[in-house]
């Protein structure tokens, strides 16, 4: 059904966020009362610069009268923001109490509900959220004809296969539902997504159940005064996914879990668990999914789900969290309705095994050094631990040195920037703090701050702004090194992967990518990678 200012303001009232309805001096709570009540709505904005006669515009954020200078001209129907703009523009106002879970609401009715016609999966987690995301659709995809869509912190696809590259890890609610039309229009039977803490804290998702929900971990993250004031409503803001969602899927070794069921329990959804453990399957953690490697150098990984074996997994992806990742993909098909002990689901699920991510735990061997680089958006203490965990277990024996290039963001998670640099203590031996994206906050300041919390004297950290400079000199520095002693050398180079663009004051501004960097340094061409 058409979207109409009738129809809006009936939805908005049903939710408790209509206070009025305005144009000119006339208020009412009646939409009748203004003329083109039952018109329907030709388009849906949040930006003022795409307006278009029949438009309804959603006033977020830091929204001023101002930006409606001449909106008239261009055809406005309607506005919905949390302030009268009348003196600004004739257009009628739906004044809303909330204007994002306004937004959210109308935009799914705009679009005609999409949600309903697909299996929408959503995935939350401090770390794993990417890559659970993709292994899911590899699978779905085998099994359903490339008839998954995407949703992700690196790339959108609403078509199966076509992956362009996404500005937030959770759409805008109104991009989200345009989207899931598109991904509808395209055939798509099923989408997962990634769902941001952030997501439920600006509302991005108000409205929207998921049909399956997986609450991957929990680990102290994004606390800045602009994210999250505390890991509490961190750890709150996730939780919310437990209450809009059918089923849940659950880390069984997540921190809080218990706290995490009684939510399932309070709203009356089924739990299923996947787990990792470090050896045989029945040395760890219950769960109905669970993966363990099979060689001492954890190299591949067996899966079984309900005490059935499902094969032997070797991923493209390296590393036990990936494994982790991999478990938690064939917890979340099996909760959407597929049995893995099927065989043409047990078949699909070794899709996992060619998924690549770009800049997600990306191996480069150089070609005049013995020199291994790993590019990867680690940027945290858990995820930075996990790399270096994994250096360890597949490298340990040969005693590397090891390097790591990064820097962290500026303005927001400042939490992370004494968190990067305790995970690298004691486990590297050089440390170059570079550059890193920001808004505001110079980055010369976020370095120098993260160089205070260095305190071990057997690590050598300093400080390389241009991050192009930063990695060149850390191979430089590996080879030397190798050249002198033979000893292998190891580069992480986290925090951007292949983003070919650096955020500084506020700007995009062009940038190589670390990927990029490291395969010419290293005399590779992109087939190698």
């Amino acid at each position: 059904m058409a979207l109409t200012l009738a129809s809006a303001a009936r939805l908005l009232t049903r939710h408790h966020l209509l206070r009025e309805i305005i144009q000119d001096d006339r208020w009412s709570l009646d939409p009748h009362r203004f003329d083109g009540a039952d018109t329907p709505f030709e388009a849906v904005t949040y930006d003022t610069r795409t307006v278009s006669p029949g438009s309804l515009l959603f006033c977020k954020g830091r929204f001023r009268s101002a930006y409606l200078d001449g909106i008239d001209d261009r055809g406005l129907a309607a506005y919905v923001a949390q302030t009268d703009h009348s003196s600004a523009t004739h257009a009628v106002g739906l004044i809303v109490n909330d204007v994002r879970k306004a937004m959210s609401l109308l935009s799914a009715e705009f679009y005609g509900r999409p949600q309903d016609e697909l299996t929408v999966i959503g995935i939350t987690g401090t770390k794993g959220k990417t890559t659970t995301n993709y292994f899911t659709q590899a699978v779905l995809n085998a099994i359903n004809g490339n008839r998954t869509a995407l949703f992700s912190s690196v790339d959108n696809c609403v078509d199966g296969h076509t992956y362009v590259e996404s500005d937030l890890t959770t759409p805008e609610s109104l991009d989200a539902f345009r989207m899931m039309r598109q991904a509808v229009d395209h055939g798509m039977t099923h989408l997962v997504m990634e769902v941001s803490s952030q997501a439920y804290k600006v509302d991005r998702v108000y409205g929207l159940t998921f049909d399956v929900a997986a609450f991957l971990n929990i680990s102290p993250d994004h606390i800045s005064p602009i994210e999250h004031p505390t890991f509490e409503d961190y750890l709150h803001c996730k939780r919310q996914i437990v209450a809009n969602a059918k089923r849940l899927v659950l880390g069984a070794d997540c921190a809080h879990a218990d706290l995490i069921r009684e939510d399932a329990a309070a709203a009356g959804i089924e739990v299923s668990t996947f787990a990792l453990h470090n050896a045989g399957r029945d040395e760890g953690t219950a769960a109905d999914v669970i993966a363990w490697p099979v060689d001492p150098a954890h190299s591949a990984y067996e899966i079984a789900a309900d005490g059935r074996d499902l094969g032997t997994f070797h991923l493209r992806l390296d590393g036990d969290f990936n494994y982790l990742n991999a478990a938690a993909a064939v917890a979340l098909v099996k909760a959407a309705g597929f049995d893995p002990a099927d065989a043409d689901v047990a078949r699909a699920l070794h899709a996992m095994e060619s998924v690549r991510i770009s800049g997600r735990m990306e191996q480069f061997r150089d070609t005049e050094s013995n020199t291994l680089a790993i590019v990867d958006y680690a940027h945290n203490f858990a995820s930075v631990s996990a790399l270096l965990d994994f250096i360890d277990e597949r490298y340990g024996a040969e005693r590397p040195r090891v390097t790591v290039v990064t820097g962290s963001a500026g303005d927001k998670a400042v939490d992370r920037r004494k968190e990067i640099v305790d995970a690298c203590q004691h486990r590297a031996e050089r440390l170059i703090l570079t550059f890193e994206d920001t808004d505001t906050e110079p980055v010369i300041d976020v370095c120098r701050q993260m160089l205070g919390y260095v305190t071990d004297p057997n690590i050598e950290a300093g400080i390389i702004l241009d991050r192009t400079e930063a990695i060149e000199t850390a191979v430089a520095d590996a080879r030397e090194h190798c050249a002198r002693d033979g000893r292998p050398n190891v580069i992480m180079v986290i925090g951007k992967g292949e983003e070919q663009w650096m955020k500084d004051r506020g700007r995009h501004v062009p940038y190589e990518g670390d990927t990029h960097i490291v395969s010419r340094v290293f005399k590779l061409g992109d087939e190698t990678r």
